[in-house]
């Protein structure tokens, strides 16, 4: 037998060299489908042996800090309908549109469609549910829903926000906190032939649905009851375009209410608030109809930006007294007017004028000329590293979207002018949230805490999963100019400009605020009071804002009876006890009336009738006839106690 040539050896040792190299991929692509694409096609294979229906899970909760629920999930149900399993359309049309009170002629429509799987309708009552369950049709199936319920409608509703049709969160905490609120579906699994008709005998597998976690909140629903009818009432008094009022511990951050006016209703939150919008509704285009959703649902106690005004006068007297350029009894002079690079900048008070006063006396008045000077001897240089330290140049990192920014000057191009102007809170904007961030470093001692809401999740049997932690910043002013700022607030309160927030038996911190929107000129304000007590030891800090006021628009005459009234509520119920000082312990205190109402009464009448109880009144716009009061009538006070009555006409 000849033997094979060397060309013949060579070519089947290549023969067998590509055989083994192709046994080999074959073997290296088994092992790969088995176990790198195994588990996904095993779960295509049994995606087409089985039809499965989702199980929506229990959404989380939203507690206010002592557990109020503000935000809970009901169970209903979803009505679907089985191609291939019913066996008279019309008989299930008629019934389904009959129980769910639906158009008889949309429902057929929807059971004759072609697909493995019709949705008639969603959360559907259970009782509901439950009827259509006893009729028995054949192809329709009754699958469990959740449905997100807000037991106090409009309570705070840009600040917790709602869902959409797939419960997803929409805005607010609803969305920020969203992936731990929605849990994990759950399944119902049904073995079908290729059809997707169920196979005999084959039954349903259910995987339970995942539910989730439950956030508890700082907000205190009691609160923020308070904060929403103070506002709602100084809004609709002053005809104002809208208001604002926010209630913060200066030593955590926690936000203890966020009330805005106008608000809107959580379980309704595509039904518009404005009577005009909603009258010409029909009328507009989709992106219209957007972007007037968009203007209701935004938070513009976090989403908008305004001049502060006076209550920035705040930081500029920290950075004086911080700097050594000022003292508590530095002497100025205010003629009304001060000069700066030429041009003339007016005291709010001009034409008249302040005089020779100090520093203190300055903070009490409000005198823009004291604190246009404090801001030359700084220089823009260290007053900007005080607008740093403050956080007004970032986010304070609040827990929910949609955080607006301070639009502010660069340095460089800040001249004599635009310091004098930006020392008293022109020329720049920050947000209402940036004011109260900066302020509690101004009353706690001189640190910067994170506004925020959310505080721990709750597992679904009430055990806590986690707790949240907000930075709190280092040190950014010291203890004592805290101590003394504190001090000289309280003056404002009980001397000074902010004195319609007094309130005999506790310490108030505050100063006030007028701010012209722009363009200037144009008759538009922002009044504005921020306030702390107890002044020794804050146990709360809060801002109201009350945008575009008719008629008087000063912050101290308009949101400073808010003010007074919020904390008049707020104190007693976080457990401040009233201490009165000497002056106020010769009030008559051991006799007590009944405020009546003097609503529609002629101001003359009231005025005799408030003299007789021992009263005293402070008259609040222009007129003969009150309006509105302050207390209110049937509370009960002491003898001595000063009224505010608001007349019109």
């Amino acid at each position: 037998m000849p033997k094979p040539s060397m060309m013949m050896k060579r070519k089947l040792l290549l023969f067998l060299a590509l055989f083994s190299l192709a046994l080999s991929a074959l073997a290296l692509r088994v092992l790969y489908i088995q176990v790198v694409e195994g588990g996904a096609l095993q779960r295509l294979a049994y995606e087409q042996q089985t039809r499965d229906r989702l199980i929506a899970p229990d959404r989380g909760n939203i507690l206010d800090r002592n557990m109020v629920g503000i935000a809970r999930t009901e169970s209903v149900a979803t009505i679907s309908v089985i191609y291939n399993q019913i066996r008279d359309r019309e008989a299930v049309a008629a019934a389904l549109s009959r129980e769910l009170e639906m158009d008889h002629g949309e429902v057929l429509e929807r059971v004759s469609r072609r697909v493995a799987l019709e949705r008639i309708a969603s959360r559907v009552e259970l009782e509901t549910a439950e009827r259509i369950r006893q009729l028995d049709l054949d192809g329709v199936v009754i699958d469990e829903d959740i449905r997100r319920v807000y037991p106090f409608g409009s309570l705070a509703s840009h600040v917790v926000g709602f869902v959409g049709r797939d419960n997803q969160g929409i805005i607010g905490l609803e969305a920020r906190y969203d992936r731990y609120l929605r849990g994990e579906s759950g399944r119902i699994l049904t073995d079908t032939d290729v059809r997707g008709i169920e196979i005999g005998g084959g039954g349903e597998r259910r995987i339970d649905p995942t539910p989730g976690y439950s956030l508890v909140t700082s907000i205190d629903v009691i609160l923020q009851q308070y904060a929403e009818q103070a506002i709602e009432m100084a809004v609709r008094r002053h005809n104002a375009k809208r208001g604002a009022i926010i209630l913060m511990d200066p030593y955590t951050g926690e936000i203890l209410a966020m009330a805005n006016k106008p608000d809107f209703d959580l379980n309704e939150p595509f039904q518009i608030n404005d009577p005009e919008t909603a009258a010409v509704w029909q009328t507009l285009t989709s992106e219209e109809r957007s972007a007037a959703l968009n203007q209701m649902w935004r938070n513009p106690s976090i989403n908008d930006t305004y001049e502060p005004g006076s209550t920035f006068k705040i930081f500029t007297s920290v950075a004086g007294l911080e700097e050594g350029v000022v003292t508590p009894d530095s002497r100025f002079v205010c003629n009304g007017i001060h000069t700066v690079g030429g041009r003339h900048i007016r005291c709010w008070r001009y034409p008249r004028a302040h005089g020779a006063l100090s520093f203190v006396e300055g903070v009490f008045t409000s005198c823009n000329p004291v604190f246009m000077i404090t801001a030359e001897r700084l220089n823009a240089e260290r007053f900007y590293d005080f607008f740093t330290r403050f956080g007004f140049r970032e986010r304070t990192g609040i827990d929910v979207p949609g955080e607006a920014v301070g639009i502010v000057h660069r340095l460089d191009n800040v001249g004599p002018v635009e310091l004098a102007t930006m020392s008293f809170g022109q020329s720049f904007q920050i947000t209402a949230l940036q004011l109260l961030r900066g302020a509690s470093a101004v009353v706690n001692g001189g640190h910067l805490v994170t506004p925020h809401f959310a505080t721990k999740l709750l597992y679904a049997d009430g055990n806590v999963a986690h707790v949240f932690e907000h930075p709190v910043s280092e040190r950014v002013i010291s203890q004592e100019t805290s101590d003394l700022m504190r001090e000289i607030l309280e003056g404002v309160v009980y001397t000074g400009t902010g004195n319609r927030t007094y309130l005999p038996g506790f310490r108030v911190g505050g100063k006030t605020a007028t701010s012209e929107k722009l363009p200037r000129r144009s008759g538009r304000y922002i009044a504005s009071f921020m306030a702390f007590a107890p002044a020794e030891d804050p146990r709360v800090l809060a801002l109201v804002l009350i945008d575009e006021p008719q008629g008087a628009y000063y912050g101290g005459q308009i949101a400073g009876p808010v003010m007074r009234e919020i904390l008049e509520n707020a104190l007693p119920y976080l457990g401040v006890a009233p201490e009165f000082n000497e002056e106020e312990q010769r009030l008559p205190v051991a006799q007590m009336v009944v405020i009546p109402d003097f609503t529609d009464i002629n101001l003359d009448a009231a005025m005799r009738i408030i003299r007789e109880l021992g009263l005293d009144a402070v008259i609040d716009g222009q007129g003969e006839v009150v309006s509105g009061q302050f207390p209110r009538p049937g509370d009960e006070v002491n003898q001595g106690t000063k009224m505010i009555l608001y007349v019109t006409r």
